[in-house]
């Protein structure tokens, strides 16, 4: 099952190449229009991303070369339209463009589906921790407070007029305190059927070939 995941940060690593500048100077005049269409579809690219280049290299008196760097796109699309990419592509949360050409992608698409449902059944376990850990910090918060509030109440230097806060204080952090430890018993309970569902999952796809 380990093999599925292997691909997923070289995705993530991808994606989050996306938003930088796409060439610069030495690039546009020098580049290979058939690698960079490559590049572009092996990363899943959509078509817009040549008129990326076409904004950038402009900048520099270089006109990409269409008919090249489509055919290389093409290239590059089949590479990333295989269903290991599409697995990894939904495993790590990423979305698909609808890139893939039409022979290709009811493979990729299935297999992005699978990876995408395990992601979010990660996800929900995921939260469940996050939500106990936050909880949890809040209670240990909540606790502390009321000791500084009962050391109030018995110190000689609190006023009268004082004291009657602090025990509506203490009753709500007293109040406050159940609320939390049964949101966290909840939680605890939500976790564990999350958990239950991810490992049944996991186990069901774990014969595929992504």
């Amino acid at each position: 099952m380990n093999s599925k995941y292997s691909g997923i940060i070289s995705i993530v690593s991808l994606l989050g190449l996306s938003g930088c500048a796409t060439m610069s100077a030495d690039e546009c005049a020098l580049g290979d229009w058939h690698m960079i269409g490559y590049e572009d579809g092996s990363m899943g690219h959509t078509a817009d991303r040549l008129s990326q280049h076409r904004r950038a290299c402009a900048k520099h008196g270089v006109v990409p070369d269409l008919v090249v760097y489509q055919e290389g796109r093409r290239d590059g699309l089949r590479d990333f339209c295989q269903p290991s990419r599409g697995f990894n592509l939904g495993a790590s949360g990423g979305q698909y463009n609808g890139v893939c050409p039409g022979d290709m992608e009811p493979d990729f698409v299935d297999a992005f589906n699978t990876g995408q449902k395990l992601y979010n059944l990660q996800s929900q376990v995921n939260n469940a921790n996050y939500q106990i850990y936050a909880r949890e910090a809040e209670l240990e918060r909540t606790e502390n407070r009321i000791r500084l509030v009962e050391a109030g109440l018995i110190s000689n230097e609190t006023p009268a007029e004082d004291r009657a806060l602090r025990m509506n204080d203490l009753k709500e952090l007293s109040e406050r305190i159940g609320e939390i430890k049964a949101e966290i018993v909840d939680l605890i309970e939500k976790r564990v059927i999350y958990e239950r569902q991810l490992a049944h999952y996991e186990a069901m796809i774990a014969d595929t070939d992504y």
